[in-house]
C-alpha cells in the first residue's frame, strides 16, 4: 500500500491490527501508549509522534519502505520537494 496521507496510514494501521485480531488496548500495550493514542492514530490524527508511529508499525509486524518518486509532483500537481524546502525555511 502506498501511504501519502495520515488517513492512508490510519487505515493501514487499523486494518492490520484487525487482521491480527488485536484490540486497540492490545496494540496500545505493545506500543507502550494509551488506548486513546491508538484511537487517535487510527482516526488519522496529524500530530502523532513519529517515533511512536514507528513503534506501532513495528508492533504490527510491518516495515516502512520510503522510495523517491520519479515524478516529484503529486496527483494534484503539487511539487512535494518545494513544500518540504519551504517548511524548512519557515521559522517555528
Amino acid at each position: 500500500m502506498i501511504v501519502r496521507t495520515t488517513t492512508d496510514l490510519a487505515h493501514l494501521i487499523r486494518d492490520r491490527r484487525s487482521r491480527l485480531l488485536l484490540t486497540q488496548a492490545g496494540l496500545a500495550d505493545l506500543v507502550g501508549v494509551s488506548r486513546k493514542w491508538i484511537v487517535d492514530l487510527e482516526a488519522g490524527k496529524r500530530t502523532a509522534d513519529i517515533s511512536l508511529i514507528l513503534r506501532a508499525i513495528k508492533a504490527l509486524g510491518l516495515d516502512l519502505d520510503v522510495r523517491e518518486r520519479a515524478n516529484k509532483t503529486d496527483k494534484n500537481g503539487v511539487d512535494v520537494d518545494q513544500i518540504i524546502e519551504r517548511s524548512r525555511r519557515t521559522p517555528k
